[in-house]
């Protein structure tokens, strides 16, 4: 059977800052990557790896030094094209207060759908479904400065996807957020990739959140280093801590038990899995 043409599609991309200078840095290194419709990735990497550089570039915000990048089949080099590409990838980045813009929640969430030139009585609809979708439909007529770290960046995501974008890439959504924020933004992360199937980009250095991913896309100085889903990411602990990136805790505790002389699986991921074999 044929496969549908991927969504993003990256061929051998570099992106150098401040080319020709003294300074300059190579932040992406010939990355070749593909990303089909309907995908939950998470980019991981330490800090300095590319994952942000990365992701600027799946919305044309930075265009490659060389190499192509496409999305669904636009090449992000054609500039008669970003308004088309950026009408089908939105971004929300890790700082909520610099995205909210409006006095009220609701106005906030309709400034996308009405620069985009959304009839009035659909933006109204969309608001709706995209406060429910991030469980803030009663904080509808709030002022943002009221909320918590964690609702405004709910909001925030309300915003992308009342744009109805067919992808959302997130830039470590959650870097500023207390536990309990970050817990409730991946909630809603995930609740719009199961209902809405909306692909997803999660550039994030919390592990926690990136075994809730399909995929994981591993990166290093500026390289893919690693891809696959979690269990075969996490499953080789001591490259993956080489990277200077931890593990999640239940997959720590499991290697350090077998360090210990138990008898688990490699794979360990979540407490439940944990909790399962050690009390077998």
């Amino acid at each position: 059977m044929m496969q549908s043409k991927p969504f993003f599609s990256l061929d051998r991309v570099s992106h150098i800052y401040q080319s020709g200078d003294d300074e300059e840095h190579e932040a992406l290194s010939r990355i070749t990557l593909s990303i089909p419709s309907g995908e939950f990735v998470a980019v991981l990497g330490a800090n300095g790896s590319g994952k942000s550089t990365l992701a600027r570039h799946l919305n044309a915000l930075l265009l490659p030094t060389s190499g192509q990048c496409l999305v669904d089949g636009m090449d992000t080099r054609n500039e008669s094209l970003h308004w088309q590409i950026r009408q089908k990838v939105s971004m929300v980045f890790q700082n909520p207060d610099n995205q909210l813009i409006a006095a009220v929640v609701e106005d906030d969430v309709a400034f996308g759908p009405e620069n985009l030139g959304v009839p009035s009585e659909e933006i109204r609809k969309r608001v709706r479904d995209a406060l429910n979708l991030v469980g803030m439909s009663t904080h509808a007529g709030d002022a943002p400065h009221l909320l918590s770290g964690g609702q405004k960046q709910r909001i925030a995501i309300a915003g992308a996807i009342a744009m109805r974008t067919e992808c959302i890439v997130l830039d470590e959504p959650t870097a500023m957020l207390d536990p309990r924020g970050r817990a409730e933004v991946l909630s809603a992360v995930k609740k719009l990739h199961e209902e809405q199937r909306t692909t997803i980009v999660y550039i994030t250095h919390f592990m926690e959140e990136a075994i809730a991913a399909d995929r994981i896309i591993l990166m290093d100085k500026g390289k893919v280093v690693m891809d696959g889903t979690p269990r075969n990411v996490f499953s080789k602990p001591e490259y993956v801590r080489s990277l200077g990136l931890d593990l999640p805790l239940a997959a720590d505790l499991a290697q350090r038990l077998r360090i210990g002389g138990e008898d688990l699986p490699q794979d360990i991921l979540t407490d439940e899995e944990l909790v399962h074999c050690l009390s077998r």
